[in-house]
């Protein structure tokens, strides 16, 4: 006679290793926010207009370079802000709103597990918009250096760590009404005057003595160092880690998950 093993001795399956799960947070983060509508205009569709923009009108003229060239690394680092701060700060105060981060959190993800997940998503994203971008500035002419590919994806990485952690300040501390409308204009004014798009020489007085010290500045003039001249401005990149570091530790220290 043959004998079953009885149900309650089966060996149940365990959580999956918490890279695993880390990964597929991300997987889903990230074909969360490419099928959003709304998260495509702003990730893709608003940085192309703007190159494209860029690239058609006199704004960038007289700047020692074709406009294409000077256009293409602040769109670049426009998409790190649209993705990383406007559309993480977005997606992630909702998720709070509706009990998502309170569930997950709970489960065997994790906190740090869901956080890491939001970040993985954040930079497959970002590899996608560079593709697009490039690709699309490479058939308007752009020519970087083929020194500055290297130090340029390395700010584009800072630079979007950079945006999460104001992102996930803002999404973690104040009502999701007020997050869509913080980030919202904040991606307006950064994109407009905070020296991201258009060089601190093209912008008024007042704010040429500001953006160097904002992170939309320092990221754009970083990328425009790097792609056109192959070098990198330490300054900038002490800037980027300050606004990495000090809103990150707000965010851990004052984000609620509820």
């Amino acid at each position: 006679m043959t004998s079953a093993t009885p149900a309650l001795s089966r060996p149940h399956a365990g959580p999956a290793p918490l890279m695993r799960r880390i990964l597929l947070q991300g997987r889903y983060e990230t074909l969360t926010m490419i099928r959003n509508g709304e998260q495509l205009i702003l990730a893709v569709i608003m940085p192309l207009l703007a190159l494209v923009g860029l690239t058609v009108t006199p704004l960038l003229d007289g700047l020692g370079a074709s406009r294409v060239d000077i256009a293409t690394p602040g769109v670049l680092a426009l998409c790190a802000m649209s993705t990383a701060f406007t559309g993480q700060g977005i997606a992630t105060g909702f998720d709070r709103r509706y009990g998502v981060l309170r569930f997950l959190s709970t489960t065997p993800l994790g906190r740090t597990g869901l956080i890491a997940g939001k970040i993985i998503a954040v930079l497959a994203v970002l590899v996608l918009q560079v593709l697009v971008i490039g690709a699309v500035a490479g058939l308007l002419g752009w020519n970087p250096r083929p020194e500055g590919w290297l130090p340029g994806l390395g700010l584009l990485v800072l630079g979007a760590a950079a945006f999460t952690a104001l992102g996930l300040l803002v999404a973690g501390t104040v009502r999701p009404e007020a997050t869509l409308a913080i980030t919202n204009l904040l991606w307006i004014l950064l994109g407009a005057l905070g020296g991201i798009v258009v060089p601190a020489e093209r912008l008024p007085d007042l704010a040429q003595n500001i953006v160097h010290f904002l992170p939309s500045g320092a990221l754009g003039q970083s990328l425009r160092d790097a792609f056109l001249h192959g070098s990198v401005s330490l300054p900038y990149v002490l800037v980027l880690l300050l606004w990495t570091i000090v809103p990150g530790a707000a965010a851990v220290r004052w984000f609620k998950w509820n």
